[in-house]
């Protein structure tokens, strides 16, 4: 039944754009219009909310709800907390973006709202030469993803990487100093996410 009200709505709109004369349309990020002539098109939003099922059109009715994306940095040179210390969590200190709050600053966890395929990325920056470090980005207690730091003779070694994973709802990741003592700050640390599409 969803899927033949769907079929109604979008031969409607379908049947309304073609009608219509020249019509001006933003863009998806409300960057530059576009300008149509007298052409048939279909318009959807980048954020599905479902999918109807059998829809030969290979489409699925979209919304912008679903707009998740975090950005946090290590803004000071301090020594790790006796929080960090005991957990080994790498907390930061200062958040750019915390699109729908579910980034928690205080404990540097992100909390998945919904199932769905999120990206992560990493740069975690050592400052002392003669230390090796390993940072693991953890989801619900385990390491899905790691990256390594351990050239002596580089003082600023960076410890990156980046992936996508599957989340459930309710979901934690966080990234944990899995080796040696991170003591690096001064912006170059930074810990980054967002949902790319829901599950």
């Amino acid at each position: 039944m969803g899927g033949s009200r769907f079929a109604r709505c979008t031969s409607l709109l379908a049947g309304l754009l073609c009608l219509m004369g020249p019509l001006l349309v933003w863009g998806q990020n409300d960057t530059e219009p576009i300008v149509l002539e007298g052409k048939c098109l279909v318009v959807c939003d980048s954020t599905p909310t479902t999918e109807p099922a059998g829809n030969a059109l290979g489409m699925s009715v979209r919304s912008g709800s679903g707009r998740i994306a975090f950005s946090a940095v290590r803004n000071n040179n301090h020594e790790p907390s006796e929080m960090s210390n005991r957990t080994m969590t790498i907390y930061f200190d200062q958040v750019l973006v915390n699109v729908g709050s579910h980034f928690d600053p205080a404990r540097s966890v992100f909390l998945a709202p919904r199932k769905g395929v999120y990206s992560f990325s990493f740069n975690v920056v050592k400052v002392y030469n003669r230390q090796t470090i390993q940072v693991s980005l953890v989801m619900n207690g385990w390491p899905v993803i790691s990256a390594f730091a351990g050239d002596q003779d580089v003082t600023r070694e960076a410890a990156t990487n980046a992936g996508l994973v599957t989340m459930e709802r309710g979901d934690k990741a966080y990234l944990k100093l899995e080796r040696g003592n991170l003591m690096g700050g001064w912006k170059y640390s930074t810990f980054s996410g967002f949902l790319v599409f829901p599950l």
